[in-house]
């Protein structure tokens, strides 16, 4: 069995009883009903926020390299404030109220709806405004139950494919974004849409970080070494950083493993706030503007719902039926965070799947969340710190515990029955093939309830999936329509 199936990744020699609380953190986050420690805690937290503090870097270039219909872009240094201080904000509340591992900021994929087609049609604001709306909506969702029912809806079955998805999923985002894998131009006309390294060869000294990063952080993990995932983030950042000193590397991508000049960074605040709720409709209609708002609303319905899910179960957190307690409290804090990423500028924030890495690490409480959220608020003042750590130190433990959710979720799938398994084989595969959380979930849906029709047990499709997989015909049918 895998680390994951019997104890937590880097978890200490004699774990506490679950159910004898020690003192008041302790029964507030639950630490030991759920079998961990302070210790495991704070390491999952910083391992979680070490493996998505790209999302510093990465949001501002994708937001700030677009244009509005009036030709204006996003200052970087403000948007490297709100991307921080919204990311703090939501991870924060996540470990308060929601009590478990996830850390959110601004939802890559959302972020390039907003650049490339909202705020071409409308101003800067305007598009933010939009993004709020669907922030207000997701969380009427949950008010009203209608989105737990939709999660309580899905299989168990297919909730592992999702899992395994995710876990896919993830190990390609470490692969891609380490430069292990790329993407082989259009202009070389092949059929092969990805290749090993940058040009089919392995190559590099980055390269060679992430591939000892692997290897350390599976080694650390098969002597389950307390604190493996962390222990080989930092051990890589500083191998990556004597490299670099040494026989300067051209370019390790959006983080260069150097110690900055100045450490210290002062935030920006003009873009907080800066956000027009209803200016949208005024300018792209109000048609396309309803169509703006669900496409925002069905990627950060889904993404959230399959990382939840994912992380959930990689964390041992759901009941015997696959549902998670206390889900409703998670889903109205994501509900919140894309409405706070619109109203900051930063985009829709979401939950992130690289809280797998605070998993992995043994986290299963929000205390992890807190220690994630604090760094976050630490970064605002100290971005040039948080950025230094290259990819190629952190994406490693994306692979690894993409392995441990496969592992420790194939078996729980019924293969026998083909309306289940064909489900659950293509939500997992969709995934990192269609680089989309959502459309895995989507067409595993829309797989489900048209299998289980032609045997003849459509009576067993909850209703909720019917009206789930209607929506994602039509979202996945709207540019034939020419609604987008």
């Amino acid at each position: 069995m895998p680390p994951s199936a019997t104890a937590p990744v880097g978890s200490d020699a004699q774990p506490p009883t679950p159910g004898q609380p020690s003192g008041g953190l302790d029964r507030f986050f639950k630490i030991s009903e759920r079998g961990s420690t302070v210790g495991r805690e704070v390491r999952g937290g910083f391992a979680t926020f070490f493996a998505m503090a790209y999302i510093i870097v990465l949001n501002p270039i994708i937001l700030g390299s677009a244009k509005d219909m009036y030709g204006h872009q996003l200052d970087n240094g403000q948007l490297v404030t709100a991307t921080v201080l919204t990311a703090a904000f939501s991870t924060l509340l996540m470990g308060v109220i929601g009590n478990v591992p996830i850390a959110l900021a601004a939802g890559l994929g959302i972020n390039t709806v907003v650049a490339l087609q909202l705020a071409p049609r409308m101003s800067w604001p305007d598009a933010m405004g939009m993004v709020v709306l669907a922030g207000l909506v997701v969380m009427l969702l949950v008010a009203t139950g209608l989105r737990e029912r939709v999660m309580s809806a899905v299989p168990l079955g297919l909730r592992k494919g999702i899992a395994i998805g995710i876990g896919l999923f993830i190990m390609l985002i470490g692969l891609v974004d380490s430069g292990f894998v790329s993407r082989i131009p259009d202009i070389a006309r092949t059929t092969v849409p990805l290749q090993l390294g940058s040009n089919g060869h392995l190559h590099g000294w980055p390269v060679l970080v992430f591939a000892l990063g692997v290897l350390l952080t599976l080694a650390l993990i098969i002597r389950k070494v307390p604190g493996a995932i962390l222990i080989s983030i930092v051990a890589m950042t500083v191998v990556a950083m004597i490299i670099d000193a040494v026989v300067k590397v051209p370019s390790w991508g959006l983080t260069t493993p150097k110690w900055p000049g100045n450490p210290v960074s002062t935030p920006d605040f003009g873009l907080i706030g800066d956000f027009s709720l209803f200016g949208g409709f005024e300018k792209a209609g109000i048609l396309t503007g309803v169509l703006f708002v669900f496409t925002v609303l069905l990627s950060s319905f889904f993404d959230a719902m399959g990382t939840i899910l994912g992380v959930g179960d990689e964390a041992k957190l759901m009941d015997k039926q696959g549902n998670l307690p206390g889900i409703n409290k998670v889903l109205f804090v994501d509900g919140i965070a894309v409405a706070a990423g619109g109203a900051s500028s930063a985009s829709a924030n979401t939950c992130f799947v690289e809280s797998t890495a605070g998993v992995g690490e043994g986290a299963r409480t929000g205390l992890a969340s807190i220690v994630s959220g604090l760094l976050f608020a630490v970064a605002l003042f100290l971005t040039p710190l948080a950025t230094m750590v290259p990819s190629q130190a952190a994406t490693p433990a994306l692979v690894a515990v993409g392995f441990l959710i496969l592992a420790g979720s194939v078996r729980d799938i019924d293969w026998s029955d083909y309306t289940i398994a064909v489900p659950a084989f293509l939500a997992m595969v969709m995934m990192p093939f269609t680089y989309s959380i959502t459309n895995g979930i989507g067409i595993g849906f829309i797989s489900f309830s048209v299998l289980r029709l032609a045997a003849g047990r459509g009576r067993e499709v909850p209703v909720a999936m019917y009206v789930v997989s209607a929506v994602f015909v039509f979202y996945y049918a709207m540019p034939a329509l020419g609604l987008t």
